[in-house]
């Protein structure tokens, strides 16, 4: 007959582990992949923008915001210290070259003026009486040559006189003999003073030159001396508009002081402040063009200051061609500054995610429940679009919004 075999209690134990450990291992595999791992983030997918990296046209511009300026400005300097006596042009006026645009007083200047003058002058004088000297020596000697060479034609004639009667026995030869000598002395004498008259004349010439230029130097003195009573008179260096002139009677100035400054009248130049980033990338001589009442006008870039404050630096914009109308100094212009040619390139859209600097991104997985922070470098940018340069393949998606508070984190959670 049959009989119960009772299974060993050992192998019933050794069952229950197994199926204990195969039930453990099902549990940790569900579970695993749900945990985060290390320095990880949960976000609400909702609260943030993806953008696909893909192949697309790159254009190569920036846009920017510019201000019309005048095309040349030209300040206005006190030349003389005073007080303000009167003020002939209001601030905002046209003005031509050369108007007065304000009277200044300075007693003690008038003075140092006439003391001045009054020496110059005696010190002119002079160089008139030195050349007087100069012309009354010259006529001097041609006078006296004058005198000896009648002197001398005299005694030749008195000799031929005396040299017919000595021929004919009328004249001893003694008597001859003195004309003769007289007649040598005033050739002798001549020839001496003619001798002389040449070496005179070139001396002479050489000091009539001296005291000229000592003349005009002295003359051009007195004429500083008088043109700094004229700088009293603060004048308008050229044609324009005249701003920031807010000079008011009484108010005193010093040599070399700021007073206002002309800006050049239907002559103007755009200027923009442009980010940082793009100092090294913005260029004398790159073409643009402005949105000016909805008529694209073209634009050359003239000149980029390189100091940069506050993370800007400026440049200044220069129309092409004939100047638009209407054009009134402050008002706003939006710019496009062309960067270079549109080329194909793989591009990510622009957004807050390059607050950190553009040099990672969070790329999200291919089942679109996290993100893994990858680095990547950039080029280019425009307002929508950011060339990607190494990090990203076309088709993968990134978080594109603020990286804001996701600096310390390596993973996001998407939920």
């Amino acid at each position: 007959m049959d009989r119960k075999i009772a299974k060993p209690k050992w192998r019933n134990r050794r069952l229950l582990w197994v199926a204990g450990a195969i039930a453990l291992i099902a549990v940790a595999a569900i579970i695993i992949p749900q945990i985060p791992p290390p320095g990880s983030l949960t976000v609400k997918a909702s609260d943030l923008e993806i953008g696909t990296a893909a192949r697309a046209p790159f254009q190569d511009y920036l846009p920017v915001r510019g201000e019309v300026a005048p095309l040349h400005t030209v300040f206005v300097t006190a030349v003389s210290g005073g007080q303000v006596d009167k003020v002939i042009v209001q601030d905002g006026a046209e003005v031509v070259a050369g108007a007065a645009l304000a009277m200044l007083s300075n007693p003690q200047l008038k003075l140092d003026v006439t003391s001045k003058e009054a020496t110059i002058a005696d010190q002119l004088g002079g160089v008139t009486g030195q050349e007087l000297t100069l012309e009354r020596n010259r006529l001097d000697r041609q006078k006296e040559i004058a005198d000896t060479s009648y002197s001398l034609l005299t005694a030749e004639h008195d000799l031929y006189v005396r040299q017919q009667l000595h021929d004919k026995g009328f004249v001893s030869d003694a008597m001859l003999k003195t004309y003769a000598d007289t007649a040598a002395y005033y050739r002798s004498r001549l020839e001496a003073l003619k001798a002389g008259q040449a070496q005179e004349a070139k001396i002479e010439t050489d000091q009539a030159a001296e005291i000229k230029q000592t003349g005009a130097r002295l003359t051009s003195n007195l004429d500083v001396v008088r043109s700094s009573l004229d700088a009293l008179t603060i004048r308008a260096p050229v044609a324009g508009r005249l701003t920031d002139f807010t000079l008011e009677p009484g108010q005193s100035l010093k040599p070399g002081d700021p007073v206002g400054q002309i800006d050049s009248e239907g002559a103007y130049k755009l200027t923009a402040d442009v980010d940082e980033f793009y100092l090294g990338r913005v260029t004398p001589g790159q073409p643009a063009t402005a949105d000016l009442d909805g008529t694209t006008v073209p634009l050359t870039v003239s000149k980029v200051l390189p100091q940069v404050t506050q993370g800007r630096f400026r440049t200044e914009l220069t129309f092409n061609g004939r100047m638009p109308q209407g054009l009134r100094r402050g008002e706003s212009v939006d710019i496009r500054i062309t960067l270079g040619d549109t080329k194909p390139a793989l591009v990510l859209p622009n957004g807050g995610w390059l607050e950190g600097g553009g040099t990672y991104v969070f790329v999200v997985t291919p089942g679109g429940k996290r993100a893994d922070r990858r680095q990547i470098t950039v080029g280019r940018r425009n307002p929508e679009q950011v060339e990607i340069t190494s990090g990203l393949r076309p088709g993968e998606r990134a978080v594109t919004s603020s990286y804001a508070g996701f600096d310390k984190f390596t993973h996001l959670i998407l939920h």
